[in-house]
């Protein structure tokens, strides 16, 4: 049987992901509005940059992209390989809490050194997740 109690953590990260969209879409909408932007003038990456400078939650969402996607694939590798621990749930909620720092960090006060260091402290609980479950894997 398998043990789902992993993609809960899977769960609150999708849960973030859709929360910045939302701080996403009310930033640009109401900054497009402040500053009479045109929706067509925006149409590309390039013209949103010129337009509207101020990057921070659109970079943030992009980054949910990134490394989460290793992060949702071991959740789905643990869950059917029957590798769900205790140690790997408290990993993978680790990541969770990191990502969602960062996220924080990111879209708020934007503070570089902060955000590095929860983005190293999610790419390490990352790297161990994985370590953890290529571990149970080989060990078969």
């Amino acid at each position: 049987m398998i043990d789902t109690s992993i993609f809960q953590p899977a769960v609150a990260m999708v849960a973030l992901t859709f929360a910045v969209s939302v701080r996403l879409l009310f930033t640009r909408v109401s900054a497009m509005k402040r500053e009479r932007i045109h929706p067509q003038s925006v149409a590309t990456a390039a013209a949103m940059a010129a337009r509207m400078p101020d990057s921070r939650v659109a970079d943030n969402f992009r980054n949910l992209f990134e490394l989460p996607v290793l992060f949702y694939l071991a959740t789905v590798v643990a869950a059917m390989a029957g590798l769900v621990t205790p140690t790997l749930l408290a990993i993978a909620w680790a990541f969770v809490a990191l990502r969602i720092a960062h996220s924080v960090i990111h879209c708020t006060y934007n503070k570089v050194m902060h955000r590095f260091y929860a983005y190293i402290g999610g790419w390490a609980a990352l790297v161990a997740l994985w370590g953890v479950l290529a571990a149970g894997l080989f060990a078969r």
